[in-house]
């Protein structure tokens, strides 16, 4: 199982993670911020689990440009 969290109130929205994983991940026009989608938020961080592994590596990338370090993918 593929779990990706993204920490989004510490996101600066330069737009990598949706230029390397745009199925996971859209910037918001409310806040220009990083959304990962059909996530779950728990205090501040937002979880996706899938059995999808073809979004490991788009996500894996995305977490390695993110300039602040905000995104985190496991494979379990």
């Amino acid at each position: 199982m593929v779990v990706i969290t993204l920490q989004r109130n510490k996101c600066i929205g330069c737009n990598y993670c949706v230029e390397l994983a745009p199925n996971q991940f859209q910037m918001s026009k409310k806040d220009g911020k990083s959304v990962l989608l059909h996530s779950k938020d728990k205090k501040g961080f937002h979880t996706l689990k899938s059995k999808d592994y073809e979004i490991l590596e788009p996500s894996i990338s995305a977490s390695k440009v993110c300039p602040v370090k905000i995104i985190r993918v496991k494979d379990i």
